[in-house]
């Protein structure tokens, strides 16, 4: 009889502790994946920072170029794209992160151009509105920088929790997918050509 118990205590203790470890573990991928979401909505939330500073730099940079609507129209135009394409932190696979990185590399690229509109208008680049909008613009795009940064550490810690051994069998049971980093877009690696 004294037995039996020794045995049934026994068996009671080694299936709570293998409950409290998968729950642990199962807690600890869940966390992961909430800071990956977490660090995502960061990064829109720059993103949708920018896209904010953009009607207002381009109502600025109107009033003293009024003959460059093309390059205007071009910025109005890539930030309704960027602000139209939107992934939920859950499905960030490659094909979702690659869309939402060409829209935004789209609205870059406009800025860019607008910025070689503006070195024509000296009164412009001297206007204080535009001053504090392009300052804005270029403190937004260093936090953009950070905040990318910031959801790629948070996204390699999540994927290597979810490969490791055992959580990788854990993870294919309970539907943990990896996350998709941010990449720097093609061609960022060749430096720009400077022509005088």
């Amino acid at each position: 009889m004294k037995k039996s118990y020794i045995v049934l205590i026994v068996i009671g203790l080694i299936l709570v502790m293998t409950f409290m470890w998968i729950k642990g573990t199962y807690n600890s991928m869940v966390t992961k994946e909430e800071s990956v979401s977490t660090a995502w909505a960061q990064v829109e939330n720059v993103y949708q920072r920018r896209a904010d500073l953009i009607p207002n730099l381009v109502n600025t940079v109107k009033g003293y170029a009024e003959h460059e609507k093309g390059t205007l129209q071009a910025v109005i135009e890539a930030r309704s794209k960027a602000t139209g394409v939107n992934i939920n932190a859950d499905n960030l696979d490659p094909a979702a992160m690659k869309k939402f990185m060409a829209a935004q590399d789209g609205l870059s690229s406009a800025l860019s151009k607008l910025m070689v509109v503006v070195e024509r208008y000296p009164d412009l680049k001297a206007n204080q509105n535009f001053l504090a909008l392009q300052s804005q613009l270029e403190g937004t795009e260093n936090r953009i920088a950070t905040e990318r940064r910031r959801f790629n550490e948070a996204a390699k810690a999540y994927n290597v929790a979810i490969r490791k051994f055992p959580n990788n069998i854990f993870a294919g049971m309970f539907g943990f997918d990896k996350k998709e980093y941010f990449k720097s877009t093609e061609g960022a690696e060749k430096a720009p050509e400077v022509k005088f």
